[in-house]
């Protein structure tokens, strides 16, 4: 097999999607009826973690021992990162021991040399640029609520983060649109999105506006993790930029409400909305596991039929 990474949305195609999607669907509904699949019962998943985690440890690791496989979860502090380790060594090293690897860092540039010197594939579990397992699991979970998302609305309130930039990508590899809404001087940097065009996405200045007939609605924290000192400052700017019953009214009436948590009830959304009949944001948590155990059976096995 040819030596693939996930390292941004627009690694894969549009038809990849659909094979990972359906094998996520066909995984779950194993996983619901306590049918055991054990397809990576030979491989090893290694973690590596310079940023705290929740979701993204648990359904990783969960992920990886329901299909057979073990962990190994390393931290700053467990590794000679910490002590100023080449991260290009880090990867000739651990990938000669490994079957796959999944890294949560800083810099996307951290990422991508892990990738260039490893002999195994390497998936971002959270860069300050992309997210893109997140949004693997959030359009899995718009494609289990109301079917397939292309030519769709996505509307984006609140900080043009790694989350919203992956959100982005994704509507240009799977043809749906994104709204964005977020305060002055917070808005996207189509570079850092890693954006070759404009067709779909547009811009609001009025969070009102952006979510106007949208099929789904999102948000994100107001400050993202090394930002924390900015909090008090974006705090002010967002203040308008809460996702609240008003705002989803005005959408479509089958509207969705996603957030890839931790949430701040009373900051980027209201308790009504997040905890409301709209939300659908425990079925995304979730579904970071299913769609994550179709990823890593991509990557280890290929296109797999069943």
């Amino acid at each position: 097999m040819q030596l693939r990474h996930y390292l941004q949305f627009r690694d894969f195609s549009a038809a990849e999607y659909e094979q990972i999607f359906a094998r996520a669907t066909w995984i779950k509904e194993r996983f619901k009826r306590y049918e055991p699949y054990l397809p990576l019962h030979d491989r090893t998943l290694a973690m590596i973690f310079e940023k705290n985690s929740t979701r993204t440890r648990v359904s990783f690791e969960a992920g990886m021992l329901q299909m057979g496989g073990s962990v190994i979860n390393l931290t700053s502090t467990d590794s000679q990162i910490s002590r100023g380790e080449p991260i290009e060594d880090m990867a000739r090293v651990i990938t000669r021991m490994v079957d796959i690897v999944m890294i949560r860092t800083f810099e996307q540039e951290i990422i991508d040399r892990f990738a260039s010197h490893s002999r195994v594939p390497v998936i971002n579990g959270l860069t300050n640029e992309y997210h893109p397992c997140q949004i693997l699991a959030d359009i899995f979970t718009f494609i289990e609520q109301r079917g397939p998302i292309r030519g769709k609305t996505v509307a984006w309130i609140g900080d043009s983060n790694n989350v919203c930039n992956t959100w982005l990508q994704a509507a240009e590899v799977l043809d749906f649109n994104v709204h964005v809404s977020t305060p002055p001087g917070y808005e996207v940097e189509p570079e850092r999105a890693g954006l070759y065009g404009t067709d779909h996405y547009e811009e609001f200045r009025d969070p009102m506006d952006a979510v106007r007939d949208a099929d789904l609605v999102t948000t994100d924290v107001w400050t993202s993790m090394g930002f924390e000192a900015e909090n008090e400052q974006r705090k002010r700017a967002f203040e308008d930029w809460c996702v609240d019953a008003e705002m989803m009214r005005v959408a479509k009436n089958d509207v969705l409400f996603m957030h890839c948590l931790p949430a701040h009830r009373g900051e980027e959304v209201t308790a009504e909305v997040i905890d409301g009949a709209q939300s659908v944001v425990w079925d995304e948590a979730e579904n970071r596991l299913h769609a994550q155990k179709a990823l890593m059976e991509f990557l280890l096995l290929g296109k797999v039929d069943a």
